[in-house]
């Protein structure tokens, strides 16, 4: 699929138009090879250049080719609808050109264009090239930091839930959970070595003003970074813990449902002890006898119960 957008210089706004024209954003959605050939023939993109970032395992990183520069970078993608938490992450390409294009290329949609898209950036102008990478570096660097913050809710409401659980569903979520933060550690100290890379200055020609927004979007990257690693070693402790929590929940059921059977046996044992075919003497004929047999084995059921309950066995 092919988006292309163009600041209006006139309303200085953004709007979608239908030609690919100078100074216009071209977005590539999963690009089908028609359309990769399209844009190679306008742009003069080497076309290497799109393909590596269709791959999932394309590692960030700064290409130059031709009369383009690749900047690859690594951007949150939510893996399973069904988890809200259970992200992975996917390449994102930019491709500034000499000629005057910037192409976004990425393998599925994402919404971390859409405020681009919607024009909710101040100072996004498609003609600014380089200030439009950078102020995608820094939306990237935020979008990590906002997702951990949801991530530090979630654990928090599975610990309360684990508290209280014998179950390994929890746990499993919990693990989903660490597996997203594992996902956004590597991806986040890859994206730093290419924020590294841009801030010496040797990539793209920069303005002063370009430079300090670079220096924010590193700044959110490392903090990502560090919010990342704070939380995976709190959760791998809190797994830990709660590991043992449920598996001592579970035997503080078994060890009541064992106190329980102990206490109703009692009247069962007396029960069947009295039900034998021997003679009973007095009490077989008594009237009153059921009645004195039922409040005897309840009377030893409570006794029985209160002393379990005191050694801790009930």
């Amino acid at each position: 699929m092919i988006n292309v957008f163009k600041t209006d210089e006139q309303l200085m706004k953004l709007k979608k138009i239908n030609e690919i024209e100078i100074d216009s954003w071209i977005e590539l959605v999963s690009p089908s090879e028609e359309e990769i050939k399209k844009i190679v023939n306008i742009t003069g993109v080497d076309e290497d250049l799109i393909k590596k970032v269709l791959d999932e395992e394309e590692l960030p990183r700064i290409e130059k080719s031709g009369n383009a520069t690749l900047v690859v970078i690594d951007t949150p993608f939510l893996a399973d609808t069904n988890y809200k938490n259970k992200y992975k992450t996917y390449p994102l390409g930019i491709i500034i050109t000499n000629n005057n294009y910037i192409i976004t290329v990425n393998l599925k949609p994402t919404d971390l264009l859409n405020d681009f898209k919607e024009d909710k950036v101040r100072e996004f102008y498609t003609a600014k090239k380089t200030r439009f990478l950078i102020q995608i570096l820094l939306k990237t660097a935020t979008s990590y930091l906002r997702i951990l913050t949801h991530v530090n809710n979630d654990i928090t409401a599975k610990e309360k839930l684990l508290s209280k659980s014998t179950q390994n569903k929890h746990l499993i979520e919990l693990l989903d959970i660490e597996k997203t933060l594992v996902y956004f550690i590597t991806s986040l100290k890859q994206n730093d070595v290419v924020l590294e890379k841009l801030t010496k200055g040797n990539v793209l020609d920069m303005y002063e003003e370009d430079l300090d927004l670079l220096e924010d979007a590193s700044i959110e990257n490392k903090q990502a970074i560090e919010m990342s690693s704070i939380y995976r070693d709190i959760l791998s402790s809190v797994t830990d813990t709660y590991a043992a929590i449920v598996s001592n929940n579970l035997n503080l059921i078994m060890k009541f449902l064992a106190g329980i059977t102990i206490v109703f046996s009692i009247p069962t044992m007396i029960a069947s002890f009295l039900g034998m075919n021997v003679p009973l003497g007095d009490v077989g004929t008594n009237p009153i006898a059921f009645f004195l047999i039922v409040i005897i084995s309840i009377i030893t059921s409570i006794i029985c119960a209160l002393w379990l309950k005191k050694k801790d066995m009930l």
